[in-house]
């Protein structure tokens, strides 16, 4: 069978239904065959500038990269055909969160490299900042703001025009997509993905030996999803990719302004969506409070799927009591692994392990072979198969992160987990969120998933802080539901119903929201700093 560069796929589902919207943003709406031609005089615009391939995939290690890089500082808008253009360039667009700072932002690009910086006009004064000496291209894509435009930038609808809408550059399935890891632990790194392996993996796709089923499923498809979660996250791209390259029409969240759950769902109602993703409860919540206080048409809505970071239960349960015709997919993966499994809730049925993907497996604690089906060791969540190649330029890393195990080559993005005996995976939460107390392991995400389920409680996160006695405590913060009072003491009796001694909470902090990285995804070393620094209730030990 023929491996596919995501450039190659696109331009054959456009060629099948040219005539269909692909992308709604706001007012925009662009069709396939718009987007197929700017897509490619962009490319062209970035190869008439001597971008693309520097050195063959062949001759590089699995952490090295030999294409110039292209960093994306941009909101939803117009992403999507930035992106498009650069993969047909043979460059490799690399994902930039915005909401990072500009001293993180400089930092990030410093480590990534890029020769140019595509960016959306209102954050001119953070690259002006943080652009590091090796960007020889700024473009910039409007959004609607009155900021000074950069000395030497070049505005993208005339980058676009610039370019010849001829020829096709020939690209190869080794060409590589970078997706920076959300860094929340520690600094993000940029995963190396080959093309083909990418739109096998993440984005639903196969090697096909012809066009002919691309075109095929192109005519059968034309669904709209509705991706409310930013394309700065992995989960993001993946999801609008995965329905752009099956022929579906995307609707992209409009993130000039902060998300609002009315906005979402009146969209949502008015462009008749099928499917809404999301990120776990950063999105989740503010759906829920909005579907208490009006009322939506959302009959067309067949599912909703979150991913990236946990969903409340409770959440779960009530977005599926609001709209009980559709069923909620949580899935589990990661910029390391892509989709690795996925659980399938419906009202009154709601599932909390994960039915492994295809190469969705574990493996034992010292990563020399594979969990057997029914074993009681706690090992880590692997995926083999079609999986990224590295981290760039960090061999030892690359190499823990993907290692070799019986001849198969695997990530293990760092998740603890054990498998049941009918094979589904029973994820445990994050090695590198695990409080060592007292010599007994305590993941965190069980703790949280247990005060999250507490109806006064609205979101909470548990990290470990230094302790004389224990070497590490559990800290809980707690973000109240509003309602009646609830105290510490109360919500660490409601703990030891659920969870051994342990793993309750020493002390419960009450803050006024838990904060949550651009992506969605908890702050963790925000929590570490809030529950070293100071209490709003102090609980006894």
């Amino acid at each position: 069978m023929t491996e596919w560069t995501i450039g190659a796929v696109f331009d054959e589902i456009a060629a099948a239904v040219p005539d269909r919207t692909m992308t709604i943003c706001g007012t925009r709406r662009r069709t396939f065959g718009e987007s197929a031609l700017r897509t490619r005089r962009f490319a062209n615009f970035l190869a008439e500038r001597g971008f693309g391939e520097r050195t063959p995939r062949e001759r590089l290690q699995r952490w090295e990269c030999g294409q110039d890089r292209v960093a994306l500082l941009m909101r939803n808008d117009q992403y999507l055909d930035v992106m498009l253009g650069c993969v047909k360039a043979r460059v490799v667009p690399v994902n930039i969160n915005h909401h990072y700072t500009a001293r993180e932002i400089r930092d990030l690009l410093a480590y990534v490299e890029p020769r140019a910086i595509v960016y959306h006009s209102s954050f001119a004064s953070v690259v002006a900042e943080a652009a590091p000496d090796s960007v020889e291209l700024l473009v910039s894509v409007d959004d609607g703001s009155d900021t000074t435009e950069l000395a030497g930038a070049i505005p993208f609808e005339q980058a676009v025009e610039l370019g010849a809408p001829d020829p096709v550059i020939a690209t190869s399935p080794d060409d590589l997509v970078m997706l920076c890891t959300g860094g929340t632990t520690g600094r993000p790194k940029g995963v190396l993905w080959r093309q083909s392996d990418m739109y096998v993996s993440s984005m639903n796709g196969a090697d096909h030996e012809s066009a002919a089923p691309l075109h095929s499923l192109a005519r059968m498809t034309g669904f709209v999803w509705f991706a409310v979660s930013p394309l700065s996250h992995a989960a993001g791209i993946w999801t609008s990719f995965a329905g752009l390259l099956a022929g579906q029409t995307i609707v992209l969240y409009d993130d000039r302004k902060k998300f609002d759950a009315h906005t979402a769902l009146e969209t949502a109602e008015r462009e008749r969506a099928a499917l809404m993703t999301i990120v776990g409860d950063a999105y989740a919540a503010p759906l829920v409070r909005a579907l208490r206080e009006r009322t939506y048409d959302l009959s067309s809505l067949l599912g909703i799927g979150t991913g990236g970071a946990a969903t409340n239960p409770a959440y779960r349960r009530e977005l599926l009591e609001h709209i009980p015709h559709a069923y909620i997919v949580e899935g589990y993966g990661s910029s390391e692994t892509g989709g690795m499994g996925f659980g399938r809730s419906t009202r009154g049925a709601e599932v909390d392990t994960f039915a492994p993907m295809p190469g969705g497996t574990a493996v034992s604690k010292d990563r020399t072979r594979f969990l057997r089906p029914g074993e009681t060791e706690v090992g880590w969540a692997a995926r083999t198969g079609r999986v990224p190649l590295g981290y760039l330029d960090d061999r030892e890393a690359t190499e823990k992160t993907f290692p070799v195990i019986d001849g198969v080559r695997m990530a293990i993005p760092g998740d603890r987990a054990t498998v049941d005996a009918d094979g589904t995976l029973r994820l445990l939460g994050r090695d590198a969120l695990v409080v060592n107390t007292g010599g007994e392991k305590v993941f965190v995400e069980e703790v949280e998933e247990v005060l999250r389920a507490h109806p006064e409680v609205s979101d909470a996160l548990v990290v470990g802080r230094p302790s004389p006695k224990w070497g590490q405590e559990v800290v809980a913060l707690v973000c109240s539901a509003g309602g009646e009072p609830i105290t510490g003491a109360a919500l660490r009796q409601s703990c030891r119903t659920r969870l051994a001694g342990f793993k309750v909470p020493k002390e419960i902090i009450f803050v006024t929201e838990i904060r949550r990285l651009g992506n969605g995804k908890p702050d963790y070393r925000w929590a570490k700093q809030r529950a070293v620094e100071g209490v709003t209730e102090g609980i006894g030990a």
